[in-house]
C-alpha cells in the first residue's frame, strides 16, 4: 500500500497514527507503537464491520469492541474520536493527564464507547467470552419466530501479553467448549514484548494451532497493511457461527516509522520529535501539524449517521416485539434496569432455630438462590468445579453449553477465566446479578477480576464458601487466613461473612440492592441458627445481637461462624457478673456507611473494652476494637485435623475470648 496516498481510506489511517504519536509525545508517556501497527484493522472493523451507534453507546443490540491490548489506549480513543462518539478533541490532547477523559488505560463509565476496563492484559480476552455467552442467552429468551431483537457480536483486538496470561488460556478454552461463534478476535502478532522480541519468551509456540485445538475457527493474515485481506478475513469470521473465531495477523510495531518500527522501545515509549517528524513525512502529512484531522476524514469515519439507521431499524423490530410479546418485554425492561422480578424480597426464607438448630451458611445460600430463582430470570453463574460443594445451583435449570443455554455455567477449574467472564456477563447488560462461586482460599486466583469488578462499579456476586480453618482436613492450603481482609482492602467491594442462615438471606438481600460487587463468605461447617427477629439488623453491616444485662463493660465484634462463639463467651463471663454486649458484624462496608449516631449506639465510644472474635488475621481490627482492645483471630497458617479441633488448637473458642475479655478489664480496671 502506497503509504503517501491522498485516498480517504489511507488518509485516514494515517490520521490515526498520527494522532497516536502526536498524544503519546505531548504527554511524553504511553504506548505508540501497536496503535500505529492496528490502524488499518481497526480502521477496518469500526468503518465496515462494528455494527454500533455514537451516539447511544448504550444501545442494547450495539456489537461490542473490545480494546484488550490496554496500552493502545490512543487506537481506541482515536476510532471513538473519528467515527463520531462524544470525545472531543481536546480530551485526545489531554492523554493521560488529571481529570481528562484519556486515561492511559481505557475505562468504562470513564469515556464513552469504551465497554470495558482494560490494562491487566488477559482480563478484556475474557470479559469478551462472557459478553458472548449473555449474548446468546439473551437471544435464546427473548427472541421469537419473526422478531429478532438480540443479534450482536464482540470485536477484540488482542496481543502477545494477552495470550502469554494464562486467563486468556482458560478463557478461551471455554469459548471454544461453548461454540461462542459471535466472538471474533484479531491477535496482533507483533512479535514485540517490553523486554525485548518474543523470540526470548514466546517464540517455541504455534499460537494458530494452539486455538485451533481449542476449538477456534483460526486464519492468518501476513500482513497488517493488507486492507483487503484484513476485510476477507473478518467476513469469513462473521460467516462463522458454531466456532469463535480467531485471525492471526502479522503486524509490525510502530509502522512505518523508519527506526522504531519493529524496536521493544517503540511499546511504551515516546518515539521522540525527530522520529515523529520523520515518521509523518513518510505518510505524507505535515510534521510540523500536531492533531490534525482533514475535514474529509471526519466525513468518511463519522459513523453517526450509519448508527442512527441501525439502531432506528432496530426499534422498530424492538416495538413490533414488545407489542406482540409484552410479559417478555417487561421483564427485558427490568432486566436490562438490573432490578429482579417484583416480590423477590418475600421469598427469601428465614430459619427458626427450634426447627433448625444448626446450618452450614453455603446450604442456606444455595437455599435462598432456591427461592429468589424465578424472580431473577435472567441471572447466570456457576461454579468452578464446585457446585454441589457451594450449593450455587439453580435447580431444574439447564446446564449453558453449546447446544442449550441453561442458567448454570460450568465454568470448569478455571477461577482466573470464571472471574473476568463473570464480569463480562455484568458488563453486557442484561443479566441481573451474575455471580461465580468457589471456596474462598481460591479467590486469590480470582482477585485481578474481584478488582476490576470494584474498578468499575459491576452489580455481579462473588460467592466463597468454605471460609475458615473450620474446613477442617484439608489443612492449610484450603484454610483461609488472610483473605477476609485482602478483600476488605479492595475499595468500592462490598464484604459479608454471614454468622448464620438468616443472616444469610439478608446477605443476599444487600447483593441485590447494592449497585456494586459484593462478596459473600459462607462456611462448610454447621453453625447455629439465629432468632430471626434479630438478625433484621444485618442490613445495616453490624447490629446488636443480644446485649447485657446493664450499661455493657465490654463488647464482643464477631463475624460469621465466630459469632457462636462469642455468644458462648458472653454467657462466660456472665457467669462472672461481667455485663457484655455481642456485636454481629457481617460487614463492615455496609457498617461504615451508616450515620454516626447508628454506629455509636452499635459501638459507643465510651465502652473501651472490645474483642473482636475472628478466624482470620487481626490485622485491621483496630479500626473497631480501638487502642484499648483486642483481638481473637489467627496470624499463622492452619493445619490439618477435624475442623473443631484446628478453632481449638489456635485459640478461637469462647474460653480464650473470655480470659482476652477479663485481661482488658483487669487493665482498665474496670473489672466487675
Amino acid at each position: 500500500m502506497d503509504l503517501r496516498s491522498r485516498t480517504t481510506t489511507q488518509l485516514s489511517i494515517n490520521t490515526v497514527r498520527a494522532m497516536a504519536m502526536d498524544a503519546v509525545q505531548k504527554a511524553d508517556s504511553g504506548h505508540p507503537g501497536t496503535p500505529m501497527a492496528l490502524a488499518p484493522a481497526a480502521y477496518t472493523i469500526f468503518t465496515k464491520f462494528l455494527r454500533h451507534n455514537p451516539e447511544n453507546p448504550e444501545w442494547p443490540d450495539r456489537d461490542r469492541f473490545i480494546l484488550s491490548v490496554g496500552h493502545a489506549s490512543m487506537l481506541l480513543y482515536s476510532m471513538l474520536h473519528l467515527t463520531g462518539y462524544d470525545l472531543p478533541l481536546a480530551e485526545i490532547r489531554n492523554f493521560r493527564q488529571w481529570d481528562s477523559m484519556t486515561p492511559g488505560h481505557p475505562e468504562r463509565g470513564h469515556t464513552p464507547g469504551v465497554e470495558t476496563t482494560t490494562g491487566p492484559l488477559g482480563q478484556g480476552f475474557a470479559n469478551g467470552v462472557g459478553m458472548a455467552i449473555a449474548e446468546r442467552f439473551m437471544a435464546d429468551r427473548y427472541n421469537r419466530d419473526g422478531h429478532e431483537i438480540v443479534n450482536h457480536r464482540v470485536f477484540c483486538l488482542c496481543s502477545d501479553g494477552d495470550l502469554m496470561e494464562g486467563v486468556a488460556s482458560e478463557a478461551a478454552s471455554i469459548a471454544g467448549h461453548l461454540g461462542l461463534g459471535k466472538l471474533v478476535y484479531v491477535y496482533d502478532d507483533n512479535r514485540i514484548t517490553i523486554d525485548g522480541t518474543t523470540e526470548i519468551s514466546f517464540d517455541r509456540e504455534d499460537k494458530a494451532r494452539r486455538f485451533e485445538a481449542y476449538g477456534w475457527h483460526v486464519q492468518n493474515v501476513d500482513e497488517a497493511e493488507d486492507l483487503e485481506a484484513i476485510e476477507a478475513a473478518l467476513e469469513e469470521a462473521t460467516d462463522v457461527t458454531e466456532h469463535p473465531s480467531l485471525i492471526v495477523l502479522r503486524s509490525h510495531i510502530a509502522y512505518p516509522a523508519p527506526n522504531a518500527m519493529d524496536t521493544s522501545k517503540a511499546h511504551g515509549s515516546p518515539l521522540g520529535e525527530e522520529e515523529v517528524r520523520s515518521t509523518k513525512e513518510l505518510m505524507g502529512l505535515d510534521p510540523d501539524e500536531h492533531f490534525a484531522v482533514p475535514e474529509e476524514v471526519y466525513e468518511h469515519m463519522d459513523m453517526s449517521e450509519r448508527g442512527r439507521e441501525l439502531e432506528n431499524e432496530w426499534n422498530g423490530r424492538f416495538e413490533a416485539w414488545r407489542g406482540d410479546f409484552p410479559e417478555p418485554a417487561a421483564e427485558w425492561n427490568r432486566a436490562w434496569s438490573g432490578e429482579p422480578e417484583p416480590g423477590w424480597r418475600e421469598t427469601l426464607p428465614r430459619w427458626n432455630p427450634a426447627d433448625t438448630p444448626k446450618l452450614a451458611t453455603r446450604k442456606a445460600g444455595g437455599a435462598a438462590m432456591e427461592a429468589f430463582k424465578s424472580h431473577a430470570p435472567t441471572m447466570l453463574g456457576g461454579a468452578a468445579d464446585l457446585v454441589g460443594s457451594t450449593a450455587t445451583k439453580f435447580k431444574g435449570d439447564a446446564l449453558f453449553s453449546a447446544t442449550q443455554t441453561g442458567r448454570n455455567i460450568a465454568w470448569g477449574v478455571r477461577e482466573h477465566a470464571m472471574g473476568s467472564c463473570v464480569n463480562g456477563l455484568a458488563l453486557h447488560g442484561g443479566i441481573v446479578r451474575p455471580f461465580g462461586s468457589t471456596f474462598l482460599i481460591f479467590s486469590d486466583y480470582m482477585r485481578p477480576a474481584i478488582r476490576l469488578s470494584a474498578l468499575m462499579d459491576l452489580p455481579v456476586a462473588w460467592v466463597f464458601t468454605h471460609d475458615s480453618v473450620g474446613v477442617g482436613e484439608d489443612g492449610s492450603t484450603h484454610q483461609p487466613i488472610e483473605h477476609y481482609m485482602a478483600l476488605r482492602a479492595i475499595p468500592n467491594l462490598t464484604v459479608i461473612r454471614p454468622a448464620d442462615a438468616n443472616e444469610t438471606a439478608s446477605a443476599w438481600r444487600t447483593a441485590f440492592e447494592a449497585s456494586g460487587p459484593v462478596t459473600i463468605l459462607l462456611t462448610r461447617q454447621n453453625v447455629p441458627v439465629l432468632d430471626p427477629e434479630r438478625t433484621e439488623g444485618a442490613m445495616r453491616g453490624a447490629y446488636v445481637y443480644e446485649e447485657g444485662n446493664e450499661e455493657p463493660d465490654a463488647i464482643l465484634i464477631a463475624t460469621g461462624s465466630e459469632v457462636s462463639v462469642a455468644l458462648y463467651a458472653k454467657r462466660l463471663l456472665g457467669e462472672g457478673g461481667v455485663s457484655v454486649r455481642v456485636v454481629s458484624m457481617p460487614s463492615w462496608e455496609v457498617f461504615e456507611a451508616q450515620d454516626a449516631s447508628y454506629k455509636n449506639s452499635v459501638l459507643p465510644p465510651g465502652v473501651e473494652v472490645r474483642v473482636s472474635v475472628e478466624a482470620g488475621i487481626t490485622l485491621g481490627w483496630e479500626r473497631h476494637v480501638g487502642s484499648g482492645g483486642a483481638s481473637v483471630g489467627i496470624d499463622r497458617f492452619g493445619a490439618s485435623a477435624p475442623g473443631e479441633e484446628v478453632m481449638a488448637n489456635l485459640g478461637v473458642t469462647p474460653e480464650n475470648v473470655a480470659t482476652k475479655t477479663l485481661e482488658l478489664l483487669d487493665r482498665a480496671s474496670v473489672r466487675p
